[in-house]
């Protein structure tokens, strides 16, 4: 908990805040958090007693638990999750869209004595390198442990946030009760002009941990507007050539489950020696323009908070090591044999298991042992390939950028934007079939610009307008391309090897980047020839390449049909930029 000394610090506009939230809340106790490794074991002690956290094989998992949410806790709601504004074209029509004043009498009327009996916890957190320009302060008053030391991780939390205040003077406030979980009551709510957040009814890590979308993508995208910036949903990847020592930093939009976490701890197959790989975020990206004119990006964030179910030996594993020490594990299996996490993907299953709900389970059971959705946080500075440059409060420079999702057909594995503004136009019309990262309906193709569409924080139309505003700033635009890992044949498998041999991929990137190799143009963009997408080393039929590089006429006219019917729904705000760059390939693709 802050001392003394620190809570002099605070200052009133905080300290009065905080005093308004516990009045109308109620709590037994506040407790100021203070980000230490004591209060890490003090929380976790009080965890372990309500039974839902479970602290695992000390010699094998130090200081590692378990925790199992809520049955109908699982996920995002995205049709609980709510923008509130005065004018509803603010919200845009993609966004679920709440009257302010409305909004804030209805939830304060439901946070009106939720605290009773619990300890309304204040955790002020800090969102970026310290000393950058770009960081922002964020207060979470939540009444869930869980919360915290989730955030403990997630963010640079506690004394280094309240030292940032005194410089920055703003903050983020964000106001968060478990309630009784009733998924009637559930609301996640952005007030953008307000700078505040508040969520009730919920403990699930996306709706409760208000650091993650709900601040550094929501709020932040209004800021980022508001400021001349753009907060996005991307990981930033550093390639480092050994032979040169040159550097290239590449930022990645893709939707949830579609290879996203994977891409950000690639590391090159032995075929690349000359090449090593270090992640500077996962996630989130902030980026901004630099004195030079190039596109610069920070991660926000302090740590990975990701899907468990899948990753494993195979799929990612760059950040199983990561996993052994000092992580949080959300709605996975218990091994009862030795008291050790375990998901589908990470091994061959064990005899029995109690899954994630707590339950009995065998093999051929046929359910899940751990919930597709289950989670992992850890802290970044464990992750043995983190980038030197992760701390650099001035970002570093992308060479290029990548959108992409997941798609079963027609999307080649990786064409580049033919310039930088129809790279605008490739991210706005980024489609991806839904996952268990999302309640409802899965694989479901559906819209997904620039991997935003559930976090942006104001109307899409616009948002799109400043990608505009933001491209006549840049000087050294950053190449653009569209990546898709996940093209079926007509049996229903993978063509593409994935995983660490994307990197083959990344690798045409950077020779595009250097202009090293030529490219077959068509109306989409730029694809790779068959002899410039290094297979040494991989047994991988150049037709099955061939079939993976196609460009389908005939699917990209009534693919672009579709974008058409949704661009439409934003009316008056959707740039003429946009629709240029769209008739542009457009007419290309039905003339081709």
């Amino acid at each position: 908990m802050l001392g003394e000394n620190e809570l002099k610090d605070i200052p009133e506009n905080l300290s009065s805040w905080v005093e308004n939230v516990r009045s109308k809340t109620k709590p037994d106790k506040v407790y100021w958090c203070n980000g230490s490794d004591a209060e890490n074991s003090e929380l976790s002690d009080l965890l372990t007693k309500s039974g839902k956290w479970i602290k695992l094989n000390e010699k094998e998992y130090p200081n590692c638990y378990l925790y199992r949410t809520d049955k109908n806790d699982v996920a995002r709601v995205e049709d609980r999750t709510f923008i509130c504004t005065d004018n509803r074209n603010d919200a845009g029509p993609t966004n679920n869209w709440m009257e302010k004043q409305k909004a804030l009498k209805m939830l304060w009327k439901l946070f009106d004595g939720v605290m009773t009996g619990r300890i309304m916890y204040v955790v002020p957190y800090l969102m970026g390198p310290a000393g950058s320009d770009f960081s922002q302060v964020g207060v979470e008053i939540t009444d869930s442990a869980y919360v915290v030391v989730n955030m403990q991780i997630l963010t640079r939390m506690g004394k280094a946030a309240i030292k940032e205040l005194k410089r920055k003077k703003r903050f983020v406030r964000a106001v968060h009760s478990t309630g009784s979980l009733n998924p009637k009551n559930r609301y996640i709510c952005h007030f953008p002009d307000e700078r505040l957040l508040m969520s009730i009814d919920t403990a699930y890590g996306g709706n409760a941990m208000l650091n993650k979308k709900p601040h550094a993508l929501r709020i932040a995208s209004v800021a980022a507007r508001d400021e001349g910036w753009l907060a996005e949903h991307m990981f930033l990847l550093e390639i480092i050539q050994k032979s040169s020592n040159k550097k290239y930093y590449i930022s990645g939009a893709l939707p949830s489950a579609s290879g996203k976490t994977n891409l950000a701890m690639i590391q090159p197959p032995d075929e690349f020696k000359d090449f090593a790989a270090r992640t500077v975020g996962d996630d989130i990206s902030w980026l901004f323009v630099g004195n030079s004119g190039n596109l610069r990006g920070i991660n926000p964030e302090n740590g990975f908070f990701g899907v468990a179910y899948g990753t494993g030996p195979s799929s990612n594993p760059n950040i199983l090591d990561s996993l052994k020490r000092n992580t949080i594990f959300t709605n996975v299996a218990l091994n009862p044999t030795d008291n050790t996490p375990w998901w589908e993907g990470l091994s061959e299953p064990p005899e029995m298991l109690y899954d994630w709900t707590g339950s009995e389970w065998r093999p051929g059971y046929g359910k899940n042992a751990a919930h597709k959705n289950s989670r992992f946080t850890t802290p970044i500075n464990q992750y043995k390939f983190k980038s030197a440059e992760y701390e650099n409060p001035d970002g570093v420079p992308l060479s290029a950028m990548l959108f992409g999702g997941r798609r079963s057909s027609l999307i080649p594995l990786v064409y580049e934007a033919k310039t930088f503004e129809q790279g605008i136009l490739i991210g706005a019309i980024t489609r991806a079939e839904t996952t268990a990262a999302q309640s409802g309906k899965r694989g479901i193709i559906r819209n997904d610009p620039m991997s935003m569409l559930a976090f942006c924080g104001y109307n899409m139309g616009d948002y799109f307008k400043h990608w505009f505003d933001v491209a006549r700033k840049i000087k050294i635009p950053p190449k653009v391309f569209n990546v898709n890992w996940f093209r079926k044949d007509q049996k229903g498998n993978y063509i593409w090897p994935g995983f660490g041999e994307n990197f083959r991929v990344i690798k045409w990137m950077l020779d595009r980047v250097d202009e090293n190799v030529g490219a077959v143009e068509t109306p989409i963009g730029f694809i790779p020839r068959l002899e410039d997408i290094d297979l040494n080393g991989l047994e991988f039929d150049r037709e099955k390449l061939k079939e993976l590089l196609y460009f389908d006429k005939n699917g990209w006219i009534k693919e672009l049909n579709g974008i058409k019917t949704f661009f439409e729904r934003f009316g008056g705000h959707l740039p003429h930029e946009l629709w240029d760059e769209f008739y542009k390939m457009y007419e290309s693709v039905k003339s081709y």
